[in-house]
């Protein structure tokens, strides 16, 4: 990828939890949680991190903005590696860079109202006066669709829709450059899905926002991300523009993800792939390739060593032993 324009490029970073056993509780292992992990965002683009649940892509994106200390890597945002920063200069970062989290039932304090709630980032990261505080609340609520007569309700007087919106808002109200979406619509209604989704991409555009779209949903993906990287414990296992990924997978695991997806016409379904066996545990992760044990193509190779990421075409990088020469 040209390095123009690139607002965050990950770096082999890794996240590992520490399991602990006997009576001191010291380590007796580690959980894999994100292995070795590299890409980049441009400004203005939309990432999307897909694959099963628990393959790692929340925990990559807690592990970007630090909320989650990683375990070695780089995070260069806008050139400055965040892994490096203290507790200070990494606070005076957060207004860059946010979080809109997968559920919006649990991700708003109870007790604030909507005012308080969109007004606490401000008193955070700003020293604004009464009035310029006021300014910025009433603006955010009129972009993502919240009435005035809202602001003074809680968070238990909205539809799960509504209070996505909320925690949108919130997220957005300090005008960052980077936002992490976990999930953004999974918890909600289909028939909203589409509406939120819409409200992401429209301020997106208004507000020259880039984002980490993580989603299990493959159809919402493409439907909003510019490029796409596919997770396997812990590891990008491909990556590419969507139109490539959707279009030509290259990893055994990136086909059978896409053959499970409904088709409108009948007449394009494709024979679904079926995987074999169940995704090992990360605290005890395969030899070699990762996806080996379950990969209808495993070679003898494949249980050996991990493959290395290569680029196929351009943009288009995959991790598998097929195309290894």
């Amino acid at each position: 990828m040209s390095q123009e324009n690139i607002l965050l490029d990950v770096q082999h970073l890794k996240t590992y939890f520490p399991i602990r056993g006997g009576v001191m509780r010291k380590a007796v292992g580690h959980v894999h949680a994100v292995e070795d992990v590299s890409f980049q965002i441009r400004e203005q683009e939309t990432f999307g991190l897909v694959g099963e649940s628990g393959c790692g892509k929340s925990t990559t994106g807690r592990s970007i903005l630090r909320l989650i200390e990683p375990t070695g890597g780089q995070v260069l945002f806008d050139g400055t590696d965040l892994c490096t920063l203290s507790r200070e200069q990494l606070r005076l970062k957060r207004r860059d860079m946010q979080l809109i989290f997968q559920d919006p039932y649990a991700s708003l304090n109870p007790r604030m109202t909507v005012h308080k709630l969109l007004e606490e980032p401000l008193l955070t990261h700003f020293h604004l006066s009464p009035k310029e505080r006021e300014e910025q609340i009433q603006w955010i609520a009129q972009a993502v669709g919240i009435t005035a007569e809202h602001l003074e309700r809680y968070p238990h007087q909205f539809s799960g829709g509504q209070r996505q919106r909320i925690a949108i808002a919130r997220a957005l109200i300090c005008k960052p450059r980077f936002v992490v979406a976990d999930e953004p619509v999974s918890a909600l209604d289909v028939s909203i899905q589409s509406q939120i989704l819409n409200l992401l991409m429209g301020l997106q555009q208004d507000l020259k926002l880039s984002y980490l779209f993580i989603s299990h949903d493959l159809n919402v993906v493409r439907h909003i991300s510019n490029r796409v990287g596919v997770m396997y414990l812990g590891r990008l296992v491909e990556t590419g523009s969507t139109e490539d990924v959707y279009r030509n997978p290259l990893h055994p695991y990136t086909k059978a993800l896409l053959s499970a997806i409904p088709k409108r016409d009948p007449s394009e379904e494709k024979e679904r792939i079926h995987l074999e066996g169940d995704v090992p545990s990360p605290a005890d992760p395969p030899s070699g390739c990762a996806f080996h044990d379950r990969c209808p193509h495993c070679m003898g190779i494949c249980k050996e060593q991990p493959p290395q990421t290569r680029e196929l075409e351009p943009g288009h990088r995959v991790a598998c032993h097929l195309y290894n020469p």
